[in-house]
């Protein structure tokens, strides 16, 4: 059965060229598309500040992480949970460019971009024109984003895990056969957790985005009515 891990990662800032760092690690496994229970997730020194508007994101400050261990101290085990596998990620760019600048700071090599998946990508091929943030896709699959108030990694894999699903096509709830993540047992996939079956109707403000989209193309074979 193919393996691959749908991972998140939380930072100082937007760009490690000028010095932003990775502080939150998580990652779950995933067997034939669906998770096993397997996680991993770590909070890290950044050796350095957290801007404020960094923790307004992500909700961590600098004493938050203080004395959790630095990237190095964890890169093993890390690196020892994604395998070889697929890694998934959610604007994936964003999270491969961050953990490999980790990786040679740590004298590692960096991730092969050809192990990623990014999420967005696929989201956009499917909804052109329409937003496709995370949230956008959680409230268009109906997954339940209460418990969302800040951009915790652990909690957005999770979501993923389920907006993953539907993009790939979804499953049909509890046909899916995973292994339990403890002694190989197969358990019962029951789908995302306190989902909602809803009907997805667009807003308008996203019906005026596609139509925007439509209107851009030449020769469009559908029309944006």
């Amino acid at each position: 059965m193919k393996r691959s891990i749908l991972f998140d990662t939380e930072t100082t800032g937007l760009d490690p060229a000028t010095g932003d760092r990775v502080i939150e690690i998580a990652a779950l496994e995933l067997v034939s598309d669906l998770p096993t229970g397997k996680s991993f997730r770590v909070l890290i020194d950044p050796e350095r500040d957290v801007p404020e508007e960094a923790s307004r994101v992500h909700g961590f400050t600098a004493a938050d992480l203080q004395g959790k261990p630095k990237f190095s101290e964890v890169v093993d085990e890390f690196l020892s949970f994604i395998g070889d596998d697929q890694l998934i990620a959610h604007n994936a760019r964003f999270d491969f460019g961050f953990l490999n600048a980790e990786l040679k700071r740590a004298g590692r090599k960096p991730l092969d971009l050809g192990r990623m998946v990014d999420t967005l990508d696929m989201a956009r091929e499917r909804f052109p024109g329409m937003p496709n943030s995370l949230d956008a896709l959680c409230r268009r699959f109906g997954i339940d984003l209460s418990a969302r108030t800040t951009h915790n990694a652990l909690l957005d894999c999770k979501l993923l895990a389920d907006v993953y699903v539907e993009l790939m096509g979804g499953r049909q709830h509890g046909l899916g056969l995973v292994a339990d993540g403890t002694n190989g047992h197969a358990v019962m996939y029951e789908g995302p957790v306190n989902r909602r079956v809803v009907r997805v109707v667009p807003t308008q403000e996203e019906l005026a985005a596609h139509r925007a989209f439509v209107e851009e193309l030449k020769e469009p074979v559908w029309t944006a009515e």
